[in-house]
């Protein structure tokens, strides 16, 4: 039977702010390896999902061995490229051609909840586009030349993900050179001329990043709410 679902799962970071030698998706977070935890919790989200992990090439050999000592949902691995932007097209390379939907998401994004995964699937089934937003608590400011000014942050979204696609609609945003300008899928997506639906996110579903980042990811998982990933 055809999968229908695709999950691609971007993990190409270092360990530069995490303050590691390790890649920053390979440590542990409880019992299990960063982004084992992400993609045994897209897996359970998504049924039967086609799951592409894309990875430096570099990376691969040492995630395949990190791996097997774990109990990870099935998925398969490519290598990435320069950039996030490479990457992701390499992941769709490897995607079978009869997605009709495919989501994109960060690797070290390990608390993302499958009630945030099921939201924005059904979101952009009905839409096309859909990414998961948070509004900001702090106070923002813009840096202008020599100064700055506060910015409305009412008229602010914190970008997260996943974000899902409509295979045809990303498939043909991908299909366009690099622009320094695209940050995440939506900005690809949007570049092509179509519009981005918002749900809304969760504030425990972080980028970890740094030391500080992984305690407090740490401490979630020990208050073992039952939608993070155990």
């Amino acid at each position: 039977m055809a999968k229908r679902i695709a999950a691609i799962i971007v993990a190409g970071g270092s360990g530069r702010r995490m303050q590691s030698h390790l890649p920053k998706q390979f440590m542990m977070l409880g019992n299990m390896p960063v982004l084992a935890r992400t993609i045994n919790t897209m897996a359970r989200a998504l049924p039967g999902a086609d799951i592409v992990v894309v990875l430096p090439e570099e990376h691969i050999g040492m995630w395949r061995n990190l791996a097997a000592r774990f109990d990870v949902a099935p998925h398969r691995t490519v290598a990435g490229g320069r950039e996030r932007f490479d990457s992701v097209r390499c992941g769709l390379a490897a995607v079978a051609p009869e997605a009709a939907t495919i989501a994109v998401h960060d690797g070290v994004r390990a608390l993302v909840s499958r009630k945030l995964i099921i939201r924005t699937l059904l979101d952009a089934e009905r839409s096309g586009a859909s990414i998961p937003v948070v509004e900001p608590v702090d106070s923002c400011r813009i840096v202008d030349g020599g100064g700055s000014r506060i910015i409305p942050r009412a008229s602010l979204r914190m970008v997260q993900t996943p974000q899902i696609f409509s295979a045809e609609i990303l498939r043909r945003a991908y299909d366009r050179p690099y622009d320094e300008a695209f940050t995440d899928d939506a900005s690809v997506v949007e570049a092509s001329g179509v519009a981005v639906s918002l749900v809304e996110g969760e504030r425990t579903n972080i980028k970890l990043t740094t030391p500080e980042d992984m305690a407090y990811a740490e401490y979630l998982i020990s208050e073992n709410d039952t939608d993070l990933p155990q």
